[in-house]
């Protein structure tokens, strides 16, 4: 019995269990698909309220977001039917430029209008250009290589001749020696930027595109209109051109049809903008010329004649040379000239001269020196007081003597009239000298006086208003003007 109940107990107890486990499981499994169920049902809420924006840049610069894209499209659209009609001679786009980024949001919440209004202000349509760089900086935008090519042959021009020009776009075509160049001929060897000029295609708004010859201004100036001051009452060169920050000699280099003189008008117009160049254009030329030889100046001395003659032994004559010279400018400007090459025509010719180096006492050398001891020329030589003065007046000497002005023979000593006391010397070479308004006179007619002699004091005597020295040369009978025989 006891094993019977045992049996029975344990049988109980499994009936219990798999009981118990059937109910768990029954629960697992409601608990499983309530589950499934909760889950399904939050996902399909959650797709429910996901709401679809569009953010939207041009270039990098962001603009905001709108609900719908279509209204961009359209303003893309508009810019670029817009651009198309203004000008017909471009192929406009202006949708690369714009980026429209689709996102999945919870919130809806966009201020379309701000944001298309920023679009509609931002955005510019379009053209393919070929820029001109400067030292990879772009400087002017160009419609197409084509233009790009004739601004850089517009910019040659501005320093060379067409002529110049075609020669050597000609002579960069053929590998044959070039011709010698013949006298007076030149020839352009190289032309050069200083700078590295290139060119690349970019976009750009059409309204940025230059044609050639505004580009070759902005290039050369900086700008393609010169500023224009109009004159107003009152101005002068000076204040003008300090009221633009340049010098006076700026402001005329700037307007070459004005000078210093010229009177201003109310109203005339000057160019007041100093030309600020991106490019220098270099350009090298060679040039032929005959330039002449300067001939050599010998003396020769000879004792015997006398001092203060000369006579030609042989005349000089020039030589000639053939010079080719490398010229160097830079926009205009030259900064070097080195000869290249130098041939020899003609040798030159000295010029020999004979001169005297014998004394005479009685004869002079022709060269004068200062007839008192220091003093100023208080008159000079010319009309005065409605007459004629007939030599120079010194004045204020450290003192009073009289000197020879050259070696010579007194021939006259005395009172002349308006003189005074006065002395002639006759220097037996053509010059005769005077000295007049003596205080007292040293010498004696027929005496022979040397350069440098005391012959009398200064005074006053004659027409004279105060100490001083009248001095006369006379040139084979004919006043000179002593300044041009005498040194001091």
């Amino acid at each position: 019995m006891s094993s019977f109940w045992h049996k029975k107990e344990e049988s109980d107890r499994l009936t219990y269990k798999l009981s118990s486990f059937k109910k768990v499981s029954i629960l697992t499994v409601l608990m499983v698909s309530l589950t499934l169920n909760i889950g399904f049902a939050a996902e399909n809420n959650n797709k429910e309220s996901l709401n679809k924006i569009y953010h939207v840049y041009v270039g990098n610069e962001y603009m905001g977001a709108v609900s719908d894209s279509t209204a961009v499209r359209e303003i893309i659209e508009e810019k670029e039917r817009a651009a198309s009609i203004q000008y017909k001679e471009y192929s406009v786009d202006a949708s690369e430029n714009v980026k429209i980024i689709p996102e999945q949001v919870f919130s809806k919440e966009t201020d379309d209008s701000e944001t298309l209004a920023k679009v509609e202000q931002t955005l510019v349509a379009q053209t393919p250009a070929f820029a001109l760089m400067v030292d990879n900086e772009p400087i002017a935008y160009l419609k197409d290589a084509n233009d790009y090519e004739e601004t850089i042959r517009l910019l040659k021009l501005q320093y060379v001749s067409p002529q110049e020009l075609a020669s050597w776009d000609a002579s960069q075509q053929t590998i044959q020696n070039l011709p010698t160049l013949q006298s007076g001929e030149s020839r352009i060897t190289n032309i050069s930027f200083k700078q590295v000029v290139s060119g690349v295609t970019k976009k750009v708004a059409p309204n940025e595109i230059l044609s050639p010859e505004d580009a070759v201004k902005v290039l050369m100036t900086g700008s393609i209109e010169q500023q224009q001051y109009q004159i107003q009452p009152g101005d002068v060169l000076g204040s003008v051109a300090k009221a633009h920050s340049l010098t006076t000699a700026e402001l005329l280099a700037l307007n070459p049809e004005i000078t210093v003189d010229t009177v201003l008008q109310i109203g005339q117009p000057l160019n007041v903008t100093v030309a600020k160049p991106f490019v220098t254009i270099e350009v090298e030329r060679e040039k032929k010329i005959t330039d002449t030889i300067p001939f050599e100046k010998v003396i020769e001395k000879d004792p015997t004649m006398p001092k203060g003659e000369s006579v030609t032994k042989q005349r000089g004559v020039e030589g000639k040379k053939e010079i080719t010279y490398l010229l160097t400018s830079e926009n205009g400007t030259q900064t070097s000239k080195t000869p290249k090459e130098e041939n020899i025509l003609q040798e030159p010719t000295q010029n020999i001269e004979v001169v005297g180096t014998k004394v005479i006492p009685s004869r002079g050398s022709g060269d004068f020196t200062w007839p008192t001891v220091g003093g100023y020329i208080s008159s000079n030589m010319g009309k005065r007081w409605g007459g004629q003065h007939r030599g120079i007046d010194i004045a204020r000497p450290s003192n009073y003597n009289i000197l020879a002005a050259d070696n010579g023979v007194v021939v006259a000593t005395g009172f002349s009239g308006s003189y005074g006391n006065r002395i002639m010397i006759n220097h037996n070479n053509g010059y005769t000298t005077l000295y007049g308004h003596l205080s007292s006179i040293n010498v004696e007619v027929g005496q022979v006086v040397e350069k440098g002699s005391v012959i009398g004091i200064m005074g006053t005597t004659g027409n004279s208003t105060g100490i001083h020295l009248h001095f006369e040369i006379e040139k084979n009978g004919a006043l000179v003007n002593p300044l041009a025989y005498v040194s001091r």
